[in-house]
């Protein structure tokens, strides 16, 4: 590994420990990251296992806030998104897989502009029944295939009217769960061995830092101009990936 490779792994890292204690839309650039400078399918499960740790901080600190009628609309939609997620990563090669995490992470990005210009109508829209079950279930197939489901659930809490805390808290034990979920499924896929367990080691300290600086840092943030900023970001690591 060479040292500009690690000072990447390094920064992403730092990032998703931030994104779980603070802006979640940040992770599409660690994801980004990963899948730049690993091998695609190496980098899902190596990245996987940090948003974990993360999740674990996050759930710690926000589990009170968590809307638990939220989660029970979802949850039950995501086990299909994630077969369907798995059976992809099972028939598409490298490349095509980078390609299409780029894609989708253009796509949701796309969807986060949408809710600058959102109708007055979209909080009646997700309320419903259907718009729990189509976030369910693209959210388990796009944390399966490229670790991406923040931006769906964005879009959803978003579009409910959900305050901060709130949102933190539903994320965080939303994401804990299905990311637990999505273990077996990338063990069953090899993609994760001994290598991705020692990056792990070595970069979940950097996790740790990164959600400590969010919990610092979330109640001084200017959500509208930050997650414009963010969303810019994403676009913009999206393109590296689907051009690259």
């Amino acid at each position: 590994m060479t040292l500009a490779t690690a000072l990447l792994l390094a920064v992403a890292a730092l990032i998703i420990g931030f994104a779980k204690t603070a802006i979640g839309g940040l992770a599409s650039i660690s994801i980004a990251i990963f899948a730049f400078v690993m091998p695609t399918r190496e980098s899902t499960g190596a990245i996987l296992l940090l948003l974990i740790i993360g999740d674990l901080v996050a759930v710690r600190h926000y589990w009170g806030d968590a809307d638990l009628g939220l989660l029970k609309r979802l949850i039950p939609a995501v086990i299909p998104g994630l077969a369907l997620g798995a059976v992809f990563l099972a028939l598409v090669d490298d490349t095509m897989l980078r390609r299409s995490i780029g894609i989708l992470l253009l796509v949701m990005a796309a969807l986060q502009l949408v809710l600058l210009w959102r109708a007055p109508d979209t909080t009646r829209i997700a309320s419903s029944h259907a718009a729990a079950i189509g976030t369910g279930v693209a959210s388990g197939f796009a944390t399966m295939t490229a670790n991406a489901a923040g931006a769906v659930m964005t879009l959803y809490l978003v579009a409910q009217g959900v305050e901060k805390r709130r949102f933190l808290g539903t994320g965080a034990l939303f994401f804990f769960g299905v990311n637990l979920c999505k273990v077996p499924f990338s063990v069953g896929l090899g993609l994760m061995g001994l290598g991705t367990l020692r990056n792990t080691a070595l970069l979940a300290p950097l996790v740790l830092l990164g959600a400590w600086i969010g919990l610092r840092t979330v109640r001084r943030l200017s959500q509208a101009r930050f997650d414009h900023a963010v969303l810019a970001a994403t676009v913009l690591s999206a393109l590296v990936l689907v051009l690259r």
